[in-house]
């Protein structure tokens, strides 16, 4: 059977008079579709999928660099060949800049078309073999290593390779790779958690472990106060690595980045990560030392981190650390809250340590298994990881960190915790009290399937508050989440391909740390 014919989309107002050269291509084997406009073009690209796209730079109506960017907007990686009259410098730039693969100078002949075609297509397969030639032998190390067993370091560097892969292979063609990718990561995870089981507890106890959300200020932002440098604070609520892998490359002519990682504590949720951030405490501690501001059972999630301002403080009085005014702290849900803080940026200069948080990925994460059209914006986690950096490249967040690149302060940006696509639901059985969470759950004498959860009959050696008898907590594995037998199936159905955390997976655990400072 005769392989598929290459697929040419030429662009041309003039495109009668370019029939010989059509005929000369398919006469080489290629499929050419001719349109006179770029409206038409990007309208063809829209509906059909091309290998490579020959765009005349000056027609009338929607120009060419015009066309190009409409075309880039639909279809980000179909090479585009742009055919011009002029060798200006300047316009050179402006096309390269809009990742066009190759221009031609014209006049130019059947042949001169053929060979950058060709050219353009042969780099693009000399690229999918390199990328394949590149995981190939990452994944046998990969493989390697985990046959011997990893300690809690080389667990962050699998997962910074494997989150790295995951942002490389989102341009990639390759479907098998992909698949050999999403297999390879979920045999991770299944080993990951049987080490955090394993060796969790012990960490708690500071016996050789990583460094845990309670020791973030101690270590990350402690420093650089007590050197008298201002600080500036960012925690990203939910923001897990491969998205941050996304986003850094736009502050990096900004900033010179530096990439530490940390492990949040369990549950990898909200109410203990992050009030375990700000207080420097685990949750026990701080049901022990703060009872008014632990707030486990509450109404909303806002209820339960309404101290944090209070929990910081009261760390940085314990950590020695004493500032020529009090800290800002400023937590940022909606689109009023954001606009403030562009407003008031420059009033932020004569405060030695502000503290945002910004939680705009959780509210997204959360928002997706509610809304239709937010599953049909990002159906995976790739496409996710997209819509990650178009929020982040429009934000008010990013336009305020531009504005603390002119400053002379350093900047701390983090996250309290990840999140998994739950893909397989996990049988559990609790009384009316128990919570609701769909990663963890707290109540009285759980029971659930200890292959697909870890659970904790000793609150106290997590760490956890023992405040009632009997009470037990419940982790889910990998990508599982709870589910009562109680209408099983119907929640089953409604929560697969949702976005959800307190559990125990590398994406929720192992998170960045990102020293930035000004250029």
């Amino acid at each position: 059977m005769a392989s598929e014919k290459r697929k040419i989309l030429w662009v041309d107002d003039e495109i009668d008079l370019l029939r010989p050269h059509i005929l000369f291509l398919e006469g080489k084997g290629y499929s050419v579709t001719a349109v006179a406009n770029g409206e038409d073009a990007i309208s063809m690209v829209s509906q059909e999928k091309f290998d490579v796209v020959l765009l005349d730079e000056m027609m009338p109506g929607l120009g060419g660099l015009q066309t190009l960017r409409g075309i880039k907007d639909v279809d980000a990686t179909v090479p585009v060949i742009m055919i011009t009259k002029s060798e200006a410098e300047e316009l050179m730039d402006e096309a390269i800049g809009k990742r066009i693969s190759h221009y031609l100078i014209k006049p130019v002949n059947p042949t001169q078309i053929l060979t950058a075609c060709k050219q353009v297509l042969e780099s693009r397969k000399l690229l999918e073999d390199q990328l394949t030639k590149e995981y190939v032998e990452e994944f046998n190390r990969i493989q390697a290593l985990r046959s011997i067993g990893l300690d809690w370091r080389e667990w962050i560097d699998l997962h910074v390779s494997l989150s790295s892969w995951d942002v490389r292979l989102d341009e990639a063609e390759d479907t098998a790779l992909k698949d050999s990718h999403a297999d390879q990561r979920k045999e991770a995870n299944s080993e990951f958690c049987r080490f955090v089981e394993a060796n969790y507890p012990r960490w708690l106890e500071g016996t050789d472990g990583p460094t845990l959300s309670p020791a973030l200020f101690d270590k990350f932002i402690a420093p650089h106060l007590k050197e008298n440098r201002r600080v500036y604070l960012i925690i990203i609520d939910c923001m897990r690595l491969d998205q941050w892998l996304k986003v850094e490359p736009l502050l990096q002519p900004y900033f010179d980045v530096s990439r530490d990682y940390y492990y949040s504590i369990l549950p990898t949720a909200t109410p203990y990560s992050r009030n375990a951030i700000f207080s420097g405490l685990f949750p026990m501690e701080i049901a022990e030392q703060h009872p008014a501001y632990w707030k486990e059972i509450a109404a909303d999630e806002l209820s339960r981190n309404k101290y944090e301002k209070d929990l910081m403080e009261a760390n940085l009085h314990r950590l020695g650390v004493k500032l020529s005014s009090p800290p800002r702290y400023v937590k940022v849900y909606n689109s009023e809250e954001a606009n403030a803080v562009r407003r008031q940026i420059s009033s932020y200069l004569s405060i030695p340590f502000v503290a945002f948080v910004f939680n705009f990925v959780d509210i997204l994460a959360h928002g997706r298994s509610e809304s239709e059209i937010l599953q049909e914006l990002a159906p995976d986690e790739s496409a996710f990881r997209s819509l990650m950096r178009s929020w982040f490249s429009h934000s008010v967040l990013f336009d305020t960190m531009k504005a603390m690149a002119q400053q002379d302060a350093v900047v701390v940006l983090s996250t309290d915790h990840g999140s998994v696509l739950g893909k397989r639901a996990a049988l559990v059985y609790g009384d009316r009290e128990t919570s609701s969470n769909l990663r963890y759950k707290f109540g009285k004498n759980l029971v659930c399937d200890e292959s697909e959860a870890v659970r904790v009959r000793a609150p106290r050696q997590f760490k956890l508050p023992d405040d009632i008898l009997n009470k037990n907590y419940i982790f889910a594995k990998e990508d599982y989440y709870f589910v009562y037998p109680t209408k099983f199936h119907e929640y089953e159905r409604q929560y697969r391909g949702s976005f959800q955390h307190g559990g125990i997976s590398l994406e929720e655990m192992i998170l960045p740390c990102i020293t930035l400072e000004p250029k």
